[in-house]
């Protein structure tokens, strides 16, 4: 960057993305909008959270409390993964994690799905994107879109609930069963993704992110035969050149290599790996994300400022670096440690 270059918030998030010059990384955290905060909480009574999601006035107002309260530099809209998959015919209900009515284990369940276009099966979901646009164009800040992986998705659908100890034995069962039936719902599952990240970017969203929460549980191998094929036919299917493509990979100290070779313009990691490592091995293939461990958030305003000059000093070695959280907003996370930590971003020194 030239001296006294000045970046608006949607040009330091773009180029960073894309491993342009920047004066310093731009700030944003998953989970953002969420029970941490007072005002959500407001907007949230009585409301159940995928009425939330379909309502688009209490959605575009979730969605936009991060920027007006905390200091974040970037919205995503308010959502959940599993939006898009109500559209497949599943039936899901939240309690509060997604719950399957009829958990999809054959490949006879698989050929039952539909194949819906995401614009007629959750048009809300484009009605926020379109609104949200609206409101950040004249302010200059990016909107982020996202959608679940397919194979975090599949744990759910398989599972018919979520699994605390990471375990998924219905899923992994199906795999030693019948691996071409386990890959025909991934293979619906990317269609889905593709066809819904594309019509995000149409209706707003300047940055798009996978979420893969569950596939770090997988050994290298399994990953390479179930997950690597699915998740670069997404990155390859997404519209790019219009959004930058950032993958999320939680617990994947093992898999960045992999998480490399899948394409994204920026990968996304958890709070047990190392950013120093993902950057030196990202180098110019791809920028990082992350990855302060979200409970250090409640630590001294001075020691987040520490930590976040930290991580900023070992991403370094990649192209470009968004700073964010290794995983979500915990919901006893303080409100002072998010603006500490967005007012940390904002005091680095510039890039070199």
């Amino acid at each position: 960057m030239a001296a006294g270059a000045s970046l608006t918030r949607t040009e330091r998030m773009l180029r960073a993305c894309r491993g342009e010059p920047v004066d310093r990384p731009p700030v944003w955290l998953m989970r953002q909008a969420g029970r941490y905060l007072p005002a959500y909480r407001a907007v949230r009574e009585g409301v159940g959270f995928l009425e939330m999601c379909r309502d688009v006035e209490r959605a575009v107002e979730v969605s936009l409390q991060p920027l007006r309260l905390v200091g974040t530099e970037a919205v995503v809209f308010f959502s959940d993964i599993f939006v898009p998959v109500t559209g497949l015919g599943v039936e899901v209900a939240f309690a509060p994690g997604p719950r399957i009515a009829e958990p999809i284990r054959s490949a006879r369940d698989v050929a039952r799905l539909r194949e819906p276009d995401p614009r007629d099966a959750v048009p809300y979901v484009f009605e926020i994107l379109r609104r949200l646009r609206g409101v950040l164009e004249p302010e200059a800040v990016p909107l982020i879109g996202f959608a679940g992986a397919p194979f975090t998705l599949a744990t759910y659908l398989v599972e018919g609930q979520g699994d605390p100890a990471r375990t998924f034995p219905e899923l992994r069962a199906w795999m030693a069963r019948e691996p071409e039936g386990v890959r025909a719902l991934l293979e619906r599952l990317a269609a889905l993704t593709i066809a819904y990240l594309n019509a995000q970017i149409v209706a707003g969203a300047q940055v798009v992110q996978l979420f893969d929460t569950w596939a770090g549980c997988l050994d290298r191998d399994t990953y390479l035969r179930f997950v690597q094929p699915v998740n670069r036919a997404v990155v390859e299917g997404v519209k790019r050149a219009a959004a930058p493509f950032i993958l999320y990979t939680n617990q994947a100290s093992h898999l960045l290599d992999e998480l490399l070779e899948t394409g994204p313009d920026v990968i996304s990691v958890g709070p047990e790996v190392e950013l120093a490592e993902a950057a030196r091995r990202a180098g110019s293939r791809a920028s990082v994300q992350g990855n302060l461990d979200p409970v250090l958030l409640a630590a001294p305003r001075e020691e987040i400022f520490r930590r976040v000059a930290a991580l900023a000093a070992a991403a370094r070695p990649a192209r470009g670096h968004v700073l964010n959280l290794g995983h979500g907003c915990l919901p006893e996370t303080p409100v002072e440690g998010v603006r500490a930590f967005t007012d940390a971003a904002r005091a680095l020194a510039p890039r070199a």
